[in-house]
């Protein structure tokens, strides 16, 4: 089923989340699959879905600032660092994955990607879902990433219990994804946000930059946004 975003579609789409269901919406990239992170059930249907790898990690967008800890344990200096810079953003930051996760959504990495989208309209929704959501592309992991509602019917049809019209993307790039998990910051997909403009803020705070893997190098980001 197909809902124009609304205010009054928000309690259909926090009620759709509570059951265990899956919803697409726009995110500040792409379209994304949204489905409650601590929902073990709902993250295995997310993935049979989506024909995603068991070794590929599922991404996560918060409402709050206040959300990171349920997701991230201990984060790095660096991480704390660019998230208080670029945040909200289209930064996608790695770090050290809390205990409580279900194993399937970090894929047994022990680390999550965590983004807190500049976009009022997406944390609305992410709020009136509990303040967090996956956001793993709207697309089988053989096709291109869903720009609108209907592409994504597209893809999926009644497999997706609701699916949420807010228009087109409003951006041909996906997120910039970087990995402070460790003692460095690595990129490993560029999107949005530029790495050159993350390697001058962490110059100028005196932090270093690892290799860049970009996502030929780490598959763990493949698909996401």
């Amino acid at each position: 089923m197909i809902i124009d975003y609304s205010d009054d579609g928000l309690k259909l789409v926090a009620e759709t989340i509570a059951r265990g269901g899956i919803i697409a919406f726009r995110t500040d990239t792409f379209y994304g699959l949204g489905v409650d992170p601590f929902n073990a059930d709902a993250i295995h249907r997310l993935k049979q879905l989506k024909g995603r790898e068991e070794a590929k990690p599922i991404l996560i967008v918060i409402s709050e600032r206040d959300q990171l800890a349920c997701f991230i344990k201990e984060p790095s200096a660096a991480f704390n660092h660019l998230a208080k810079t670029f945040w909200p953003g289209p930064l996608t930051l790695i770090g050290k994955a809390n205990q409580r996760l279900p194993r399937d959504i970090t894929a047994g990495t022990e680390t999550i990607g965590v983004r807190l989208p500049d976009d009022e309209k997406v944390r609305a929704l992410v709020s009136a879902c509990g303040g967090a959501l996956t956001a793993t592309s709207a697309n089988p992991s053989t096709l291109a990433p869903a720009r609108n509602a209907q592409t994504v019917d597209d893809y999926f049809g009644q497999a997706i219990d609701l699916i949420i019209d807010d228009g087109e993307a409003k951006t041909d790039r996906p997120s910039t994804v970087v990995d402070v998990s460790g003692l460095e910051a690595k990129l490993i997909r560029e999107g949005v946000l530029l790495w050159s403009e993350i390697e001058q803020e962490l110059a100028r705070e005196g932090r270093s930059a690892g290799p860049s893997f970009n996502s030929h190098g780490r598959e763990a980001v493949d698909n996401q946004k």
